[in-house]
């Protein structure tokens, strides 16, 4: 989705609070030099990894491609009815307790979307709980692209990465539970946001995130809490990097910190980098400041190659199955089983 370095004022505007939480995080951290040479947090010594199930690159990489394999996945399209099915069934077989939520929301043009916010519990009934979430939808326009700049975008990074990855944490799960309690949450209408080509864009950016932050309002479970979140997105293109996302570490430094101790025990610190990226709007920003839940976001982003580095083929027709790379989905879900099964 787009992700603006301007995500400051949002968090200024959703909590009177946030700019002192923000001022707090970025002054008061103790500066140590990063593998770029860039200061970072000063990381405290690392505990041993534990035991994980195994997981499945090659099954994480199928499940990205069944969906995509239902066309693009924008809401009230077909393709979209019949992804939300099939993550309702899959997580169904896996034997999550699943909960649907359903709601009519109004996008920025006054387009009725009809979505589905999709939940599967692991372990329900343990009160100790974190939050594992992503996107499902696709992007409306391929307002970055120079072709068919009006239709529909596969998604394969952009959306069905990060549900493939999670997928597959599920079907681990189901063999074998973690102690903590885990809730995955694919959250929809993510990336229908303004276009690129309109004159006027909405200078916060509310427009985005319609799932996310719909169900940060009115949760599924009234009073539903977690320790943490973690989103993914944009979690499997070749030649992926993940640095440090602005708004988690603004807002959730303890969990980005969990997340990448994990990264580096793995012998990952290669695709998890220690500099920060501007701070940007993305679900983990109103499941952070509306829900409460304090959530560190897992985003493709390159620092130095491009102004809103996102990856290459970013809301264009390239965000296909040829970008997506097995062995990245693989080492993010090494790093998420990893952070899960400590617990």
């Amino acid at each position: 989705m787009e992700k603006m370095a301007r995500a400051g004022r949002l968090i200024d505007r959703l909590t009177a609070t946030a700019a002192v939480v923000v001022a707090l995080v970025l002054v008061s951290c103790g500066e140590s030099h990063s593998d770029s040479g860039a200061p970072s947090r000063a990381i405290p010594e690392a505990p041993t990894l534990v035991a994980t199930p195994s997981f499945s690159a090659d099954s994480a990489y199928a499940f990205v491609a069944r969906q995509v394999a239902f066309g693009h996945r924008v809401p009230n399209s077909i393709g979209h009815q019949q992804c939300g099915d099939y993550l309702i069934d899959q997580l169904t077989s896996f034997g999550a307790t699943v909960s649907v939520q359903e709601a009519r929301v109004t996008a920025y043009d006054g387009t009725k979307l009809d979505i589905r916010n999709i939940f599967g519990a692991f372990n329900p009934r343990q009160k100790r709980r974190i939050l594992l979430y992503a996107h499902w939808d696709t992007r409306p326009y391929a307002d970055k692209d120079s072709v068919r700049t009006g239709e529909p975008i596969d998604g394969a990074n952009d959306g069905a990465s990060g549900v493939g990855v999670l997928l597959e944490l599920a079907r681990i799960m189901s063999d074998s539970l973690p102690s903590v309690g885990v809730d995955i949450a694919f959250f929809d209408a993510e990336d229908y946001g303004e276009p690129e080509w309109l004159p006027n864009r909405d200078a916060d950016y509310t427009d985005w995130c319609l799932g996310s932050q719909y169900w940060a309002r009115k949760p599924h479970i009234p009073g539903y809490r977690a320790k943490y979140g973690i989103l993914l997105d944009m979690v499997g293109a070749k030649g992926a990097v993940f640095h440090r996302e602005g708004t988690s570490v603004a807002l959730a430094p303890a969990v980005v910190e969990k997340v990448w101790s994990a990264a580096r025990r793995l012998g990952h610190a290669d695709l998890f980098r220690n500099r920060v990226t501007p701070q940007t709007i993305d679900d983990n920003l109103f499941v952070s400041q509306l829900a409460g839940i304090p959530s560190a976001n897992i985003v493709h982003y390159h620092l130095d190659t491009r102004m809103m580095g996102y990856f290459q083929h970013h809301h264009t027709h390239g965000d296909n199955m040829d970008a997506i790379d097995p062995e990245v989905l693989g080492k993010v879900g090494e790093v998420l089983t990893q952070v899960v099964y400590a617990e």
